[in-house]
């Protein structure tokens, strides 16, 4: 049996941890820094995070300073039983706070890249096809669709809007883009092990939903110059498409014609697009 001090200390400190999350929230919020761990679409949901966690942590406060002494939910969770176990279930919710609170809002780079696996493939489970932008596919026929506006570019620019549609259909066509000029911008990623052989590769993450599922793309570069670039600088890389074998498979490749280093983009992240062919003219008509 719980005395009723304890359960009034248990909620009081749930009602604190509901209230350092939507402090934690709106800080992110104030500081425009919500993109960098969750999508547009999510973001304004969010943002609205804080008002209901409050309300939550003021209803624990008022039962635990007025209430009575059974268990508020009378759903069957227990309250820890010593003070361990407490440290511990509460320890889940602090630590990520504590780091939320300690670490720096910054973008996913080449550390997580690295443990993520870098993605330079991106077509291998689709069949190739012969004839230049023709598929049998219904599932690829929005990148044939979108390959067909990409190949009459004298320059082809991988707009941050289409980025995985745009590295998805050049790989995908790779053979008919080579030699084509193509124009990209992302962070720095430089394998450690050095089976690169002097290459880099200039990379996005493609976030889904939030950064737990994100995924870096990238396409690799090789530079005449050697570049003595640190990883994670932001760069934007013009040259021509070829196609090499790189860990035993065909994969395209910018021989740099230029490699610039730029400052980061407000939003780093790229995310997927319902409608690439549209986006695209969208994007094209603004640039005009």
């Amino acid at each position: 049996m719980y005395s009723s001090g304890s359960i009034k200390r248990h909620y009081l400190f749930r009602a604190a941890v509901l209230l350092a999350f939507a402090v934690y929230i709106e800080h992110l919020v104030r500081h425009d820094a919500l993109h960098y761990y969750v999508t547009p679409k999510l973001t304004v949901w969010v943002r609205l995070c804080p008002v209901p966690l409050s309300l939550m942590a003021l209803s624990l406060t008022i039962q635990a300073l007025f209430g009575g002494t059974n268990a508020i939910c009378g759903c069957g969770h227990q309250l820890p039983r010593s003070r361990a176990g407490g440290a511990a279930m509460y320890g889940v919710f602090l630590l990520p706070l504590l780091l939320g609170f300690a670490l720096p809002d910054r973008a996913l780079g080449s550390a997580a890249a690295a443990h993520k696996g870098m993605s330079l493939n991106y077509s291998s489970l689709i069949p190739k096809e012969s004839a230049r932008f023709q598929t049998s596919d219904p599932f690829a026929a929005e990148f044939a669709a979108l390959a067909k506006k990409l190949y009459s570019q004298t320059v082809i620019p991988v707009y941050p809007q289409i980025f995985s549609e745009t590295l998805g259909t050049l790989d995908r066509f790779k053979h008919d883009f080579k030699g084509k000029e193509a124009s990209v911008s992302g962070f720095l990623y430089r394998e450690n092990t050095g089976s690169m052989s002097g290459r880099f590769a200039v990379s996005r993450f493609l976030v889904q939903c939030c950064t737990a599922d994100a995924t870096p793309l990238g396409i690799l570069v090789n530079t005449r110059q050697q570049k003595s670039l640190p990883v994670d600088t932001w760069i934007k890389v013009q040259g021509k498409l070829q196609v090499v074998v790189y860990k035993g498979k065909e994969t395209l490749q910018i021989d740099a014609e230029s490699v610039t280093k730029v400052d980061q983009t407000s939003t780093p992240y790229v995310y997927t697009s319902p409608d690439s062919v549209e986006e695209w003219n969208q994007l094209q008509a603004a640039a005009k």
